[in-house]
């Protein structure tokens, strides 16, 4: 446990300081959101209405900017080849290495959506119900993210294949937390049934995404 707290720490560290990458996600993500009202108009039902849709494709694209530099600190450095072989199980240190990044660079989307809200025209119970999908669903983002990240970073230009691997299994996470938006904002579908979904899909890329993660530095590295 003292391991994993220490890389934790670590990689927050390395996430937050400058051109760590977290900044970066939190500036895409208000990027998208301003430029979004310029190119849907100035229909304030329309821009309500396609609010949720657009935080959460925000935060998609924020995250996925962002996975990249999951393991590329500890490639560089070559910490990783010492981290593959340490006693520690190297499912639980992708897990940690997740867990931090989706701290550094994921808890921040959250943190600013009611802020980003009021450019969509959306009112505080809208905003907190987008709040709550993102935070069921980012997690998802990340630990499917980080098998993506884990081959691309023993792989030559892999951030087109991080791209291509990680997008269509963040398509699931983007319908349910969407469904589950509009559910709580307009309804008629009661928000539990995508809402529950949505969690269920978190926790399945919690168990998953280490094991496979780890599979496949194992194989790169080898």
């Amino acid at each position: 446990m003292t391991a994993l707290k220490a890389i934790m720490r670590r990689d927050i560290a390395i996430a937050l300081r400058v051109g760590g990458g977290a900044l970066i996600g939190v500036l895409f993500f208000l990027t998208v959101v301003v430029l979004m009202p310029f190119a849907v108009g100035p229909d304030l039902q329309l821009l309500q209405r396609l609010g949720p849709a657009i935080l959460w494709l925000g935060a998609l694209l924020a995250s996925l900017l962002t996975l990249d530099r999951l393991f590329t600190a500890d490639a560089e450095d070559g910490s990783l080849d010492l981290i593959a072989m340490s006693r520690t199980p190297l499912e639980l240190t992708c897990a940690a290495k997740a867990l931090a990044h989706w701290l550094a660079a994921g808890l921040p989307l959250i943190v600013a959506t009611p802020v980003l809200g009021l450019l969509l025209n959306l009112d505080g119970s809208a905003s907190l119900a987008v709040m709550a999908t993102l935070l069921a669903g980012t997690p998802a983002l990340t630990f499917t993210g980080m098998i993506g990240a884990a081959l691309a970073v023993t792989l030559r230009r892999g951030g087109l294949l991080l791209a291509v691997l990680v997008l269509p299994l963040a398509i699931p996470v983007l319908i349910f937390g969407v469904a589950a938006s509009q559910a709580a904002i307009v309804g008629p579908v009661p928000f539990g049934t995508p809402f529950s979904i949505l969690c269920a899909i978190s926790l399945m890329s919690l168990v998953i995404g280490p094991f496979a993660a780890a599979a496949s530095l194992r194989q790169g590295l080898d």
